[in-house]
C-alpha cells in the first residue's frame, strides 16, 4: 500500500473519532503551509455523518486553513530560500510558478481562485509571502475562498449525504476545473 492511501485511509478513520473536529482544524491548518492531504477527506465524511453540524465543521476548517496560510505566507516572506528545495523536490515547482504568474497578472482575485484549484493552496501561500502581496487582502480573500469551497462541500455533502458521496468524488477534478475557470472569468471583468 503506498503511502498516501494508508495516510489518507487513516484520515477517514480520523474522521469518526469523537476527537475529529480538532483533527479537522489541525490538518486544515497544516494543510494550508505543508501537510499533503486537503482537509475535504475529512470534512466530507463528517459532515455526512452529522449533518446538523456541517456549517461548523466548515468553519473550523475555513478559520484553521486561513490561520495556517498565513504561516504559509509567513514561510514564503522570511524562508523561501529555506522551503524552496523542498517545493522543487515534491514537484509543486511548476505549481509555484504558475502561483507566482498568477499573483503577477491577477493579484488579490487569485487568492479567491486559489480556493478552488487544484493547485495546492500551500503553493498560493508560500508565493503570496515571496511577493510581498499586501496581509491583510490575503487574509480576506482567503477567507472568501476557502471558506466559499469548504461551505459547498459541507453543505452539499450535509444535503446529499451518503448517496452524493460518490459522485463527487468521482467529478470533483472537473468541479475544481470549472470553479477556476469561472473565477478567472469573473476577475477579468471585474478587473477591466
Amino acid at each position: 500500500m503506498s503511502p498516501f492511501t494508508w495516510l489518507y485511509e487513516r484520515v477517514l478513520r480520523w474522521a469518526a473519532h469523537r476527537r475529529a473536529p480538532w483533527l479537522l482544524g489541525v490538518i486544515s491548518f497544516s494543510e494550508s503551509s505543508f501537510f499533503p492531504i486537503p482537509p475535504d477527506v475529512m470534512l466530507a465524511p463528517m459532515s455526512m455523518a452529522r449533518p446538523s453540524r456541517a456549517m461548523r465543521f466548515a468553519l473550523i476548517t475555513t478559520v484553521a486553513s486561513v490561520a495556517g496560510g498565513v504561516l504559509g505566507y509567513f514561510i514564503g516572506a522570511l524562508a523561501l530560500e529555506l522551503v524552496m528545495p523542498i517545493i522543487i523536490e515534491v514537484g509543486h515547482e511548476p505549481a509555484y510558478l504558475t502561483a507566482q504568474q498568477w499573483f503577477a497578472d491577477w493579484g488579490f482575485w487569485v487568492v479567491l481562485v486559489a480556493g478552488f484549484s487544484p493547485i495546492p493552496y500551500k503553493v498560493f501561500t508560500i508565493a503570496a509571502g515571496a511577493m510581498a502581496v499586501l496581509l491583510l487582502p490575503f487574509i480576506v480573500a482567503s477567507l472568501i475562498g476557502r471558506g466559499a469551497r469548504f461551505f459547498l462541500v459541507a453543505g452539499l455533502l450535509a444535503w446529499g449525504g451518503p448517496r452524493l458521496e460518490p459522485w463527487l468524488r468521482r467529478y470533483t477534478e472537473r468541479i475544481g476545473w470549472l470553479s477556476v475557470l469561472i473565477l478567472i472569468v469573473a476577475a477579468f471583468i471585474l478587473t477591466r
